[in-house]
């Protein structure tokens, strides 16, 4: 095996951490979504949309207190809103387009601020600030700048019914904008606050197990024939619906509306029920009647104008209602996700398939609804203290097998190592990495050099030197051989190993040098591997790369070479597959 730089990083049936992390919480996020904002919407209490914004901003801060990875927040929230395709509502871009962005606000904060209460506090009110520029966004996408016109005219109508000389145009949206900035400030204290009980409370909690096939069952059992082509219809319809509304003759644009929307309604089945809302008829006769008081009482042009006006907002909302509709429809097409899969979101798919297995579990762990308004803290205190558990669940699950071959200083681990994998190989083992024989002067260790397993190449590593610029210790480093063994590390797969071996795993890994980066590649590319680790050294190794499970060989047993049957032992429980070719009788006792 030589060295390149063609290496695949990561296997796509390997999550990293951070995909790992954002599926747990997404699916956390989106559980809490739900539950709680179904409870919400059957209450019909005011600001929900603010709770359920408050609920993801509390659980992302509370998070960063323990998983400190870099673009967690917008992983979360990509899966969050991924994760609202299972709602029944056909109307999804919304609050999709609302999660993701608020994630993003406060991905961008604590980015540029860090993660401190200044970074919390600005992502916070930028994120809840985010649902009034979004509604703002969304009445202007529906009924078009008309309604900004009559907006305009009624606060110049109240400013002069109640004798008022300054602009009142500011005032309600200024209003709205402070409430939400105390909604988002006030996340911030609840999450900082859980965030800090985390940090010193951390334990292990029991999570109740529930099976994804019953809930999903019903959403599997959908079919629907979706079409690439159709989507592209959809959006050329969409598109050319709103500039007929907007450039030609009433009966024209009416007559099409219809048209268009029958023809909708006859291959997405669920798009008219938006239509059939009574919210919709609602905003229909009150945007007409607003829209005809304006144009007539106060501008004093004749009645019917106002009259089309009102109905052609509402002729455009119904189109951009619906057609949003069935265009989320068709963005549920395999095809679509197969090629986000090889995209530079190629472990999109995964995390997101783990976390819809995940929220049936996290669903059936949540607590009474109204424990929510009750005990908020101790509620997602549970909440991040359950995703917490569940991540070391599925990472010690996802993990390959971890195997550390432990002794003092200069007490022969690297003899019993290579006695080790001698018999390793004679099992039919493929193994890979190198070892560290010492390098004597008489009785005095002067360095160590580095063999490759597989070619038997011995390179000179750390010698003694007086003058030593890059060292470790006593020792100064070949910059040649550090290279060149970093990128053979990187150039180990499956194709060729299935144990790779670094001879030694330590202090300088413990500063985040020597071997760390490629050690922790090769635990994303999921091969097993075999640590030669200090026996002073161990817990802090393992505390230091975070595992779960790992298999712990002390030099003090007299035969090193029966550590083999052991070892392959575990590597064909953990892959048969991949170890089945294996024979038993081959192995060393």
């Amino acid at each position: 095996m030589t060295p390149n730089n063609q290496h695949k990083i990561t296997s796509r049936k390997q999550l990293s951490d951070v995909w790992l992390k954002a599926a747990i919480l997404g699916a956390t996020w989106a559980a809490s979504e739900i539950i709680l904002g179904s409870f919400l919407h059957n209450l019909r209490m005011p600001f929900n949309g603010n709770i359920l914004t408050a609920i993801g901003l509390i659980l992302m801060i509370s998070a960063s207190f323990i998983w400190k990875d870099k673009g967690l927040f917008w992983r979360t929230g990509l899966i969050c809103a991924l994760m609202k395709t299972l709602s029944p509502s056909a109307i999804i871009f919304g609050p999709m387009i609302a999660i993701f962005a608020e994630a993003i606000l406060m991905e961008l904060s604590i980015r540029s601020l860090g993660r401190n209460l200044l970074g919390y506090s600005v992502g916070a009110s930028l994120a809840m600030s985010w649902i009034l520029v979004q509604k703002v966004a969304n009445m202007i996408i529906f009924y078009g700048f008309n309604i900004v016109e009559i907006y305009t005219n009624l606060i110049e109508f109240a400013e002069r019914q109640l004798n008022i000389h300054f602009d009142l145009f500011w005032m309600p949206i200024f209003t709205l904008l402070v409430l939400y900035i105390i909604f988002g400030l006030i996340a911030v204290w609840i999450g900082v606050s859980i965030g800090k009980r985390l940090q010193t409370q951390r334990s292990s909690v029991s999570i109740k197990a529930t099976s994804a096939n019953a809930w999903f069952q019903a959403k599997n059992n959908r079919q629907f024939p979706y079409s690439l082509g159709w989507l592209i219809i959809d959006f050329i319809l969409l598109i050319g619906m709103l500039l007929v509304i907007n450039n030609t003759p009433v009966y024209l644009w009416a007559i099409l509306t219809f048209v268009v929307i029958f023809l909708w309604t006859q291959r997405y089945k669920r798009a008219i029920r938006q239509l059939s809302k009574p919210k919709f008829w609602v905003f229909f006769i009150l945007i007409t009647m607003l829209t005809a008081f304006v144009m007539t009482y106060i501008q004093g042009r004749p009645g019917i104008d106002g009259l089309i006006i009102g109905l052609q907002m509402n002729f455009r909302a119904a189109i951009v209602i619906v057609g949003f509709a069935v265009i989320g429809t068709e963005l549920y097409n395999p095809k679509i996700r197969a090629y986000f899969a090889q995209t530079a979101f190629k472990q999109l798919p995964v995390a997101l398939e783990l976390a819809f297995e995940a929220l049936p579990s996290v669903i059936s762990n949540l607590p009474e609804v109204q424990q929510f308004f009750k005990r908020p803290v101790n509620v997602v205190s549970q909440l991040m203290a359950q995703a917490e558990q569940r991540f070391k669940n599925i990472k010690q699950q996802q993990s390959p097998p971890l195997f550390i071959l432990t002794g003092g200083l200069a007490q022969g681990k690297t003899t019993c190592l290579i006695k080790l994998i001698d018999s390793l190989k004679k099992s039919g083992l493929k193994v890979s990495g190198f070892y560290s024989p010492r390098v004597l002067s008489g009785n005095e260790t002067t360095g160590y050099d580095q063999t490759l397993i597989d070619t038997g190449q011995n390179f000179p590593f750390l010698r003694k030197d007086k003058n030593k610029v890059n060292a470790i210790g006593a020792y100064s480093i070949d910059d040649f051989t550090y290279k060149y063994l970093k990128e053979y590390l990187l150039s180990i797969d499956h194709t060729t190993t299935q144990l790779a071996i670094i001879d030694e795993i330590g202090r300088w890994e413990l500063e985040g040098k020597g071997w760390f980066e490629s050690s922790k590649l090769l635990i994303e590319k999921n091969i097993p591997q075999l640590w030669v680790v200090r026996d002073t050294f161990v817990d802090k190794i393992i505390d230091f790369y975070a595992l779960a499970h790992v298999n712990i060989y002390s030099i003090d047993n007299p035969t090193c070479e029966s550590f083999s049957k052991d070892i392959i032992s575990i590597l064909k429980q953990s892959t048969p597959k991949a170890y089945n070719s294996l024979p038993n009788n081959n192995l060393n006792n």
